[in-house]
């Protein structure tokens, strides 16, 4: 076995729900700790699903190029199919990315805190880590950045907004620096949270695909879409690039089940919108809440909010003892908590009222 796999310490994902919650001898556990949308999935998915297991082969490969999926999508967003490339999840996205990109030595930047896989799958490729701290705003310090690359540098992540503070980085601000970075260097923007983003238009980088080689910008059907369990997700490539990427894709990687849930819960973009409506709603409400209660938070335009309290870890467990969870260790006295349906989002404001 190689020695950085030995040395590595993996993303550990959480117990499965019922698994904890009977551990915890609860009748009800609502997990607020992994940016799930609490709304479920379009009706739509269902339907589509069931239809096509009534009908399908299982025993056949799914489409490889997932073509119905990638024209939806390219025509939605006016891009070039080829320059889509679709994953199991941004999960094998990320993978994929850090593949083609990173070699022993080289470098990958990243703002922190953010997504833990970042750092994770370049340190699989032996490639360095840079750090750059966040404002105390929460938001990315671009010039910060700038400053720190090095002819080593090859990948700089972006994720917008960012995880998990929340904080989103607009259009205009990815452009002047993606127009400062060298040509070599490859920026991501990981959009993973782009359709709950409320504060103005346009909200996404994607158009600037085709006027940089050098930017990838990814999405998926996880979060505002409801379908996390499909692991659905792709990236947008300038052309030229999107190619080479393709050659590490696994064949066969998104299954037919899968493609069919995507397709139908971006057919249906009613569904997204009103979820984008009552995240947005109950965001404001439990950032007015912070506000009353004098609890630093950082602005979100995410579907979670990243706040601190002191002895954190004493609220999360005391939230979790009563029949909620939410996320810990991503900063010493600050959780993450995502923005769950009006009813449970008021509990929790009674039971942080009540600690």
């Amino acid at each position: 076995m190689k020695k950085i796999i030995q040395d590595l310490s993996p993303y550990i994902p959480e117990k499965p729900l019922n698994e904890l919650r009977d551990e915890l001898g609860l009748d009800k556990l609502v997990r607020l700790s992994a940016n799930e949308n609490p709304y479920g999935t379009s009706q739509s998915v269902k339907k589509s699903v069931i239809s096509w297991a009534k009908t399908s082969h299982s025993n056949r490969y799914p489409d490889s190029a997932a073509n119905q999926l990638r024209q939806l999508v390219s025509e939605k967003f006016d891009l070039d199919p080829e320059q889509l490339v679709f994953g199991v999840g941004l999960d094998e996205v990320i993978v994929m990315l850090s593949r083609v990109f990173l070699s022993p030595g080289d470098a990958e930047m990243i703002s922190v805190p953010t997504f833990s896989e970042y750092a994770l799958h370049a340190e699989i490729e032996q490639a360095n880590i840079q750090k750059i701290a966040t404002k105390k705003d929460g938001r990315i310090d671009f010039s910060a950045m700038l400053e720190a690359i090095t002819p080593e540098t090859k990948l700089i992540w972006i994720c917008n907004p960012n995880n998990p503070t929340g904080t989103y980085e607009t259009v205009d601000e990815i452009e002047k620096f993606v127009s400062q970075v060298p040509d070599n260097v490859m920026v991501l923007v990981d959009e993973a949270y782009i359709d709950f983003v409320t504060c103005e238009e346009p909200i996404s980088a994607m158009q600037l695909t085709k006027k940089y080689s050098n930017i990838v910008v990814m999405r998926t059907f996880s979060k505002a879409y409801g379908l996390a369990n499909y692991r659905v997700g792709y990236a947008v490539f300038s052309k030229n690039v999107a190619g080479d990427v393709q050659k590490v894709r696994l064949p066969y990687n998104v299954n037919s089940i899968a493609q069919v849930a995507a397709v139908a819960a971006f057919m249906d973009q009613e569904f997204v919108t009103k979820v984008v409506e009552k995240n947005a709603l109950e965001r404001q409400k439990m950032q007015n809440f912070f506000d009353d209660k004098a609890i630093h938070y950082l602005d979100s335009q995410a579907n979670f909010i990243f706040f601190e309290y002191p002895e954190a870890d004493k609220l999360a467990d005391y939230l979790l003892h009563h029949g909620y969870l939410i996320r810990t260790g991503l900063k010493e006295n600050w959780l993450r908590m995502t923005i769950g349906t009006k009813e449970d989002n008021a509990e929790i404001r009674s039971l942080i009222e009540d600690y």
